[in-house]
C-alpha cells in the first residue's frame, strides 16, 4: 500500500472485498455488547431531592451530600425497606450530589421502576431524620453558654424596658417640646427592643431544628437508565466494525510485501519477463475442508488489494510461458541453461516454475534446459551451475503480495554468490480459471529435481 492508504477508493475496496468479514465481525461486537449489558447496565434510576433552607456554604453542602450517603444512613434506609440486603450493599445503588440552589439530589437505581422510586425516597427520608438527630443532639457546653447569654441578654432588655417607663412616667406634665421628644424618642427605643427580643426568640426556636425539607417523591422511571442493552449492543457493533475495517488499513500500511511488478523487478535487478496466472495452490492443494468452508464463508479466500485483474483464459498461459523462455534466450540459437528458483513457502510460484519447466521440455523449447530449485526465504541458497556448458543463468519466479523488497535482495544476492546472473523474473498472480483447472506442474518425467540439477528441455 501506499501513503494514501485511507482514501475513500481504498475504504471502498475494503467493504467490497471484505464486508462479509466485517458484518461477522459486527455480530460478534453485537454479541460481546448484549453479554457486557448484563455486567454494566444499571437498570433503573430516578432521584429525589432535598432543599437546605437558609444560606449554605459549599463545603457544608459537600458535607451534607456525604452524610446522605453515610453507613448510618444506608443501614437505616435498608432496615426500612425490608429487601434482606446490608447497607453496605446499597452503597453503589445510591448516590448523592449537590446541585443548583442549595439542593441535594438523592438518586436510587433498581432493577425494576418501583424498586428504584422506593430505594430515593426511603435514602431522602432517612437522611432529612439523621440530620434532625444530628441537630437536636448539639446540646454541648457552646450551645449551653450561647443559651445563658441569651437569657442573660433578655434580662438586661426587661430591666431597660422598667427603666424606660419610670423615666416615662417621672416626666412633668407641662407639655413642652423637648417633653414630647423625649416621650417619642423613649416609646421607639420600647418597640425596638420588643422587636429584638422577637428576633431573638425565632432564632432560638430555628436553632432546634434541621432545615431539611424533601421536595416531593421521586418519578417513577418510564425507561432503563443508560447504557441500556439496545445502546450496549449498537455500540459493541459499531466498535467492532470500525475495528475490522482499521485493522485492514493498518495491516495493510504495516505490510511490506510487494505486489507491483516494477517493484520487484527493481528489487531483484532484472526484468519482468512474463506475468503468468496459477490456481491458488493453498486452496487447490490439501487444505482442511472446515478451513476452505470457513474462508469462503467469509470471503477471504482472495485479498482485497490490489483488485484482481482480468485473467485470461487457461489455454493461453502455455503461450506465456514460451515467450517468457524467448525472452530469456534473447534472440540466441545456442543452448540456454537455466536455473528457475522458487520460494518452498510460495505454492503459487513453485507452480509457475513447473509449468515453465514443463514449456521448456516441450519441442517448441528444445533450446532452453530449465531446472527447478526452491530455495528458503529467509535464507536462500541457490548451488552452482558452473560445470553446465554454455551459459548458466537465473530466472526468479515470484507471487506477487508474498515476498518483501529484503526478501528479493536476499534471493538475488544468493543468486550472485553461486556465480550466477538474474536473468528475468516470471511474477505469478492468482487466478480462478473456469472449467478445468490447469495443472499446477510438470509431470515426475519431465526431468524436474527440486533441490538439484537436473534439467528439463536439454537437447
Amino acid at each position: 500500500m501506499s501513503e494514501d492508504f485511507l482514501r475513500l477508493s481504498v475504504v471502498g475496496r475494503i467493504l467490497r472485498g471484505r464486508w462479509r468479514l466485517l458484518v461477522v465481525l459486527a455480530v460478534l461486537g453485537a454479541l460481546v455488547g448484549a453479554a457486557a449489558s448484563l455486567v454494566f447496565s444499571p437498570g433503573y434510576r430516578t432521584s429525589s431531592n432535598v432543599l437546605l433552607q437558609g444560606p449554605r456554604e459549599n463545603a457544608e453542602l459537600l458535607t451534607e451530600a456525604q452524610i446522605a450517603t453515610s453507613s448510618v444512613v444506608l443501614e437505616r434506609a435498608a432496615t426500612a425497606l425490608d429487601w434482606g440486603v446490608a447497607g453496605a450493599e446499597l452503597a453503589d445503588d445510591v448516590t448523592a450530589e449537590v446541585v443548583d440552589g442549595n439542593v441535594i439530589e438523592i438518586s436510587g437505581t433498581a432493577n425494576t421502576p418501583q424498586r428504584a422510586r422506593e430505594l430515593a425516597d426511603i435514602v431522602a427520608e432517612q437522611y432529612v431524620t439523621f440530620s434532625a438527630q444530628l441537630v437536636s443532639s448539639s446540646a454541648d457546653a457552646s450551645a449551653q453558654v450561647m443559651r445563658e447569654r441569651r437569657e442573660a441578654l433578655r434580662q438586661q432588655v426587661a430591666m431597660t424596658n422598667e427603666r424606660i417607663t419610670e423615666l416615662h412616667s417621672a416626666m412633668t406634665s407641662d407639655v413642652t417640646v423637648e417633653s414630647v421628644q423625649a416621650r417619642t424618642e423613649l416609646e421607639g427605643l420600647r418597640t425596638a427592643l420588643a422587636q429584638a427580643m422577637n428576633e431573638l426568640n425565632q432564632a432560638e426556636a430555628a436553632t432546634g431544628r434541621a432545615n431539611l425539607v424533601v421536595m416531593g417523591p421521586a418519578v417513577l422511571p418510564a425507561s432503563p437508565a443508560p447504557p441500556t442493552l439496545v445502546q450496549l449492543t449498537a455500540g459493541g457493533a459499531v466498535l467492532f466494525f470500525l475495528l475490522g475495517l482499521f485493522g485492514h488499513l493498518a495491516a495493510a500500511r504495516a505490510d511490506r510485501r510487494l505486489d507491483s511488478e516494477p517493484e520487484i523487478a527493481a528489487a531483484l535487478g532484472a526484468p519482468v519477463v512474463a506475468s503468468v496466472d496459477v490456481p491458488d495452490q493453498r486452496e487447490a492443494a490439501g487444505t482442511r475442508r472446515y478451513g476452505r468452508l470457513l474462508r469462503g464463508l467469509l470471503g477471504t479466500k482472495r485479498p482485497w488489494a490490489p483488485p484482481p485483474p482480468v485473467r485470461p483464459r487457461g489455454g493461453e498461459q502455455d503461450g506465456v510461458y514460451r515467450r517468457a523462455l524467448a525472452r530469456l534466450r534473447g534472440g540466441s540459437n545456442s543452448p540456454e541453461h537455466l536455473l528457475a528458483v522458487a520460494a518452498d513457502d510460495d505454492p503459487r510460484a513453485r507452480a509457475a516454475a513447473g509449468r515453465l519447466v514443463t514449456a521448456a521440455a516441450q519441442p517448441q523449447g528444445r533450446r532452453t534446459a530449465v531446472g527447478l530449485v526452491e530455495v528458503s526465504a529467509t535464507r536462500p541458497a541457490v548451488p552452482g551451475m558452473a560445470e553446465r556448458a554454455g551459459r548458466a543463468r537465473v530466472v526468479v519466479v515470484v507471487s506477487a503480495g508474498t515476498r518483501t523488497a529484503w526478501e528479493l535482495v536476499g534471493i538475488a544476492s544468493a543468486c550472485a554468490e553461486a556465480g550466477l546472473d538474474v536473468a528475468g523474473v516470471v511474477v505469478a498472480h492468482s487466478a480462478v480459471f473456469p472449467g478445468r483447472q490447469p495443472k499446477p506442474g510438470p509431470p515426475r518425467d519431465a526431468g524436474v529435481a527440486v533441490g538439484d540439477e537436473a534439467m528439463a528441455g536439454s537437447s
